[in-house]
């Protein structure tokens, strides 16, 4: 592997996202050329950098992304500015497209379904929604009042015709809130902790991004660790990891940044783990970084712990 090479993917390294051989490769060359070894370290103190650079983006421009994947699975396309659809557009597309492959009984069946739409269109006011059985409706309770037609999101499950003419049409609503609030607000808080646990790892990491601000938080502390221990996702670990940066010297959070040093999978967590561990340095660390040196194959954490134990005198000859 060249230098140039290397230095393409570095950055990918850096994250955890290149394949497994890739990285043993780039970990080979790193441990064997300095100047390389100094680029991986510019670029880790880049990011941590931008980390710290504060962005203006719209606060709605998350809800806009979910909206358009759930407009795309729900049946319609995504939104085009000044072309917004509400769920009764999604409903009709969803029921254009479970008809189309219909043959020869799809105008009879879509008569029907048209004609037990119009009911429907009759029928429901702004304050009701309704389930369709047997051309009747049952009175769900839900007001929409605060509601705008694109908070609303429909996805048929089934279309079930029968002999009389009538139609049985199941379908899902979502319905989208936006909520706002400052980190002291325990309802807003509560809605990042359960982010944490999504499986989205886009959205773990927007969460970890912003909980770091609290680490000082029992449940936050209590969240960055079991990230940090347990996300198979190697950004919201590292994500984790700037978050317990001021509570490093808690004896709980030390605890745990020693079975990751010796656990984690990814090389570039463990080297910012060691980076922590020996920033405050006590009688625990020369032992733990020992212990590392006796099984790590990682050549680039290697020197990291190398240097730290010679810093400390410690001996690190019997490896």
């Amino acid at each position: 592997m060249t230098c140039d090479s290397v230095s393409n993917l570095i950055s990918l390294y850096y994250y955890g996202e290149l394949m497994p051989e890739e990285e043993d490769r780039l970990e080979t060359h790193l441990a064997g050329c300095a100047a390389c070894a100094r680029e991986l370290e510019r670029q880790r103190k880049l990011a941590a950098a931008l980390d710290q650079r504060t962005a203006t983006v719209s606060p709605l421009l998350l809800d806009d992304c979910r909206a358009d994947l759930m407009a795309a699975v729900a049946g319609g396309a995504p939104r085009m500015a000044g072309q917004r659809k509400g769920p009764w557009t999604l409903f009709l597309e969803a029921l254009a497209s479970t008809f189309s492959g219909m043959g020869r009984l799809r105008q009879p069946l879509g008569a029907t379904v048209l004609i037990a739409l119009g009911f429907m269109a009759a029928k429901i006011t702004p304050g009701n929604f309704a389930s369709i059985r047997g051309g009747a409706f049952a009175n769900r309770g839900v007001s929409t009042a605060s509601m705008t037609p694109d908070d609303v999101f429909s996805t048929v499950r089934s279309v079930q015709p029968d002999s009389a003419g009538r139609v049985q049409i199941s379908f899902d609503e979502t319905h989208r809130r936006v909520v706002e609030g400052r980190m002291d607000d325990q309802s807003i808080q509560r809605l990042l902790l359960a982010a944490s646990h999504e499986e989205n790892p886009a959205v773990r990491v927007e969460s970890m991004d912003i909980l770091k601000t609290s680490a000082g938080s029992s449940p936050v502390r209590d969240a960055l660790l079991n990230a940090l221990a347990n996300d198979p996702v190697a950004s919201v670990r590292l994500k984790a990891l700037e978050g317990l940066k001021p509570i490093s010297t808690d004896p709980e959070v030390r605890k745990v940044l020693a079975q990751v040093l010796l656990a984690d999978d990814n090389a570039a967590v463990r080297m910012q783990v060691v980076d922590l561990l020996v920033a405050h340095r006590d009688d625990s660390v020369v032992g733990m970084l020992q212990s590392v040196m006796q099984r790590e194959d990682n050549g680039y954490v290697r020197l990291k712990c190398e240097k730290a134990l010679k810093e400390m005198n410690a001996s690190i000859g019997t490896f």
